[in-house]
């Protein structure tokens, strides 16, 4: 399946962005994450959500101001960001996975879409 990001652009600290994440087959059986990179840094997670959207996880440093969700019939995964902060600045991407929700590595990864925050 191919994952495809898109949402991402400047936006002022505070503000708000929806990432989305369209996949070209179904993804009703996959887990899916967001992940990110900052200019210099290692790619990080941002969280996950399982094939059914009950379950929800979240990294610490976006706790309380990001929502992951997800539509399985319009295959497509949301990343939505409140209150930004500079440091959210990076580039955003989408992932996969099959198999069970607590697995580590995700099988396929979409391109990414940038999001810039500015102070």
């Amino acid at each position: 399946v191919q994952l495809q990001a898109s949402g991402g652009g400047l936006v002022q600290a505070g503000g708000s962005l929806r990432l989305s994440c369209t996949a070209s087959g179904r993804i009703s059986t996959y887990a899916m994450g967001w992940f990110r990179q900052g200019a210099g840094k290692e790619r990080e997670y941002v969280g996950s959500i399982s094939s059914s959207g009950g379950t929800t996880y979240y990294a610490h440093s976006v706790l309380g101001r990001f929502t992951i969700s997800r539509e399985n019939a319009k295959r497509t995964l949301y990343l939505q960001m409140n209150s930004l902060k500079p440091e959210d600045t990076a580039v955003y991407y989408c992932a996969g996975k099959t198999g069970s929700f607590y697995r580590t590595e995700y099988d396929y990864w979409g391109q990414g879409t940038l999001v810039t925050v500015s102070s």
